[in-house]
């Protein structure tokens, strides 16, 4: 728990603002309740949307009914004939229609759009719509998609010409050669389920029609651009007649860095159509049915190792459910398999990964983008390596994992920042690991069994490969004539702390107070585009170009200055100009000097890749990412053997950040990340039945809540990267990827059972230990002390 006394209000003179628990920015508005969410705003003559869904998986819609007897006079109905510019969702493909013309692809997919002014009228109207359908047969999994691919089944095919979005290929080394030299063989094969968001507020959109044929949308997003890119291709619009403003966003996880295309373009189709402002904010049922999830995956190991214990083949296949579009299926894949080996040294690899396309609502971005699927199977995989040779989990892992100058299976040489063994030994002794696994050997023949598991993980910050360059990156400051400097940047808050790190970073780099720093809504009319808020780039890359801009801002006010009144040693320090070693003037009245001198002053800044990140697209070889995040995981658990359920008593991460600008949110993030970990592990579980969403209520779709939170601690490690501003690197997501493996690795330890797929639910953990004694005629033994 977070006490007052942690916050710092105000810094002694001098002392630097970076690395300190400020107060965050914009944290009394949500608390005071004056934060403006997307559905606390209303418009004169203001319409309310609603979208009308398929209720089937696939098939053909053969007419559309609209019941006669109602009067439809005061509701407005769109449909793909009223886009006027392309139906499609412009993302990486233009393969996801805004709304269905004919064919049906999925469960829940728009077809059509209501707007009406009564909020009651609007359901009542949705209530007289009858969709016709001819249904066809429906690909509802991954191996369906792969049979019907490999055997030809024309009618099963949805994605010529079999089925599959995107795959990839890594080598390195020689395979075969490393099998020969191997002494043991081991193979597994694990599985990971879909995984809703739940962000607190759901998604929402409000689109305003301008009288000169533009369009402005605000609402609950990560990504302006993304939006503004999508609503251009959708009404044919230039640039300058498309503007996208963030409103308080309440959470995203990935959640809203696509979708938010989606819902905006059906706000401005009402909105186009009707000439007048509308609102289309999502219930939960209808958020959770339609929205994207986590890709559900499928991940087969197949490793040579030394008797000793030294890994020297690894083969890995791993597959993803990608849903009925493409959506970001090939960059979560991507991520994926870069991580599939896990941050061990091993000669010869190959990894092969496909997602595949099925009739289900399409899957998206997710905190760690397609890498907790692999981290988990990684981490399953090794502990199965350590039981088949007879060593301990941790003594695996310290015989393999990578140190300065090791290689990727991309064929990447870690040299900066490399912290594997650092975090491991660091969470190993903080959880006091071996002890606790000593101790819950005393639980063995009790029917609540003790488990100590840990995982170990990394994760690329930024974009992958050649990303940064495709997307550049533009961030800067304004002076405001009231003497304080204003961010400007596409980067969201989203409840991260965006919005703080990033004026603790130019206050520093100025020179200036930590309140004499203010933060644009991000808007684009007015902010430049930064990229996507997303892939754990925010401090690293965008704060990067943020704090290049304020350095540039400062030199310029010293220059001034120093020409001002004669002084070549005119500097900003503290909020002061400082000309002799003394105190001159404020900064307010350095700006407002500058103002009547020079009028505005405004500095954006690129970001530029280190110069010797070399990557190839084409062979998928070389840097992968700039820099890794590192991390490791000691989870302990509690196995009930009456209910089968898991409680997770506590978990301890050791992260290295490279340096952590603000600790305690940074904390923060560590704690949040870990009990997604935690829910992905044991109780979270979307459940499908025919290409549907079953469970679409909170009720139902369960999370974990505070009575489910384990005790916490966070060890930081800044071990600085010498690209990021002050040494930070990205760690949004790194917390997300190795909490599932550790309570795995626990629950292994509390009841013998490997376990082969998260979440680990009663019913499956019921399932899983029921085959174990079946096959030996006894409840297993933990395996403590192994």
């Amino acid at each position: 728990m977070y006490r007052e006394d942690q916050f710092q209000q105000n810094l002694p003179p001098g002392e630097s603002i970076v690395g300190k628990n400020v107060v965050r920015k914009e944290g009394q508005a949500k608390i005071m309740g004056q934060a403006q969410y997307v559905d606390d705003l209303t418009y004169p003559g203001m319409l309310y949307g609603k979208t009308i869904r398929s209720t089937i998986a696939r098939g053909t819609i053969t007419a559309i009914h609209f019941d006669p007897q109602f009067d439809w006079s005061a509701v407005v109905v769109a449909d793909y004939r009223d886009i006027p510019g392309r139906n499609v969702v412009a993302l990486i493909e233009a393969d996801q229609p805004l709304l269905v013309e004919r064919e049906v692809q999925h469960h829940d997919e728009p077809v059509l759009l209501l707007a009406c002014g009564d909020r009651e009228l609007l359901e009542e109207a949705a209530r007289h719509i009858q969709i016709s359908y001819q249904e066809k047969p429906a690909v509802l999994h991954m191996q369906q998609a792969i049979a019907a691919g490999e055997s030809g089944d024309a009618g099963m095919i949805i994605r010529p010409p079999d089925n599959t979005i995107k795959k990839y290929c890594i080598e390195r080394g020689d395979l075969e050669a490393g099998f020969r030299q191997a002494e043991v063989i081991v193979a597994g094969t694990y599985r990971t389920g879909l995984q809703e968001h739940v962000y607190i507020e759901p998604q929402g959109m409000i689109a305003i029609p301008g009288a000169d044929g533009s369009l402005t949308l605000q609402g609950s997003l990560q990504c302006p651009y993304y939006v503004h890119k999508a609503i251009k291709t959708l009404f044919n619009l230039p640039d300058d007649k498309v503007i996208v403003v963030q409103t308080t966003t309440g959470g995203a996880f990935g959640g809203k860095e696509e979708y938010p295309n989606m819902i905006a373009g059906h706000a401005a189709l009402l909105a186009w159509k009707s000439g007048k402002p509308v609102k289309l904010v999502y219930d939960r049922r209808e958020d959770i049915a339609a929205t994207t999830k986590r890709h559900a995956a499928l991940v087969h190991h197949k490793t040579g190792v030394t008797r000793d214990g030294r890994l020297v083949a690894a083969d890995i296949e791993v597959i993803m459910d990608g849903g009925a579009y493409a959506t970001l299926s090939a960059v979560v894949l991507s991520r994926g398999a870069i991580h599939a080996l896990g941050p061990y040294r091993c000669p010869n690899v190959r990894i092969r990964a496909r997602v595949m396309a099925t009739n289900t609502p399409p899957a998206g971005a997710f905190r760690g983008f397609g890498a907790p699927q692999t981290c988990f199977a990684y981490e399953m995989q090794m502990n199965r390596i350590a039981q088949t040779l007879g060593l301990s989990p941790l003594e695996l892992r310290r015989k393999n994992l990578v140190r300065t100058g090791d290689i990727t299976a991309t064929g990447q040489k870690l040299t900066l920042s490399v912290s594997a063994e650092q975090v491991l030994e660091a969470a190993v002794q903080r959880a006091h690991y071996e002890a606790e696994r000593a101790a819950a050997a005393k639980s063995s023949g009790s029917h609540k069994r003790l488990g100590a598991g840990l995982s170990l993980f990394y994760h690329g910050a930024g974009f992958t490969g050649s990303g940064e360059a495709r997307l550049p990156t533009r961030a800067g400051v304004e002076l405001l004539p009231e003497g304080k400097v204003r961010i400007l940047t596409s980067s969201i808050e989203m409840g991260q702390g965006t919005e703080t790190v990033f004026c603790q970073l130019a206050a520093e780099a100025l020179g200036i107070s930590y309140d004499d720093v203010v933060f644009a809504q991000p808007n684009t009319a007015y902010v430049p585009d930064s990229g996507p808020t997303v892939a754990s780039r925010t401090c690293m890359i965008v704060g990067k170009a943020l704090q290049d801009a304020a350095r540039e801002m400062k030199n310029r006010l010293e220059r001034f200055a120093a020409e001002k009144w004669e002084a070549p040693d005119a500097r900003l320090h503290n909020g002061e100009l400082w000309i002799d070693h003394r105190s001159a003037i404020s900064f307010a009245h350095l700006a407002r000097q500058y103002f009547e001198a020079e009028g505005e002053l405004r500095v954006l800044h690129g970001y530029s890749l280190p110069p010797d990140i070399k990557w190839d697209d084409d062979t998928y070889r070389g840097d992968a990412y700039p820099v890794f995040g590192w991390g490791a995981e000691v989870a302990k658990v509690e196995v009930d053997l009456d209910t089968f359920e898991v409680k997770v008593l506590e978990c301890v991460s050791a992260i290295d950040c490279g340096k952590a600008l603000h600790p305690l949110l940074l904390a923060g993030q560590i704690e949040g990340g870990t009990l997604q970990a935690v829910g992905h592990a044991t109780i979270e579980e979307v459940i499908m039945e025919n290409g549907r969403v079953l469970n679409d209520r909170m009720t139902t779709c369960l999370i974990p809540t505070a009575l489910d939170a384990p005790e916490m601690q966070v060890v930081l490690i800044e071990n600085p990267y010498p690209f990021g501003p002050h040494g930070a690197k990205g760690i949004g997501e790194l917390p997300m990827d190795g909490g599932a493996a550790a309570v795995a690795a626990a629950v292994w330890h509390a009841t013998g059972v490997l376990p082969e797929e998260v979440p680990m639910t009663p019913e499956k953990l019921q399932a899983a230990l029921a085959r174990a004694q079946s096959a030996t005629g006894e409840m297993p033994p933990s395996i403590a002390g192994a």
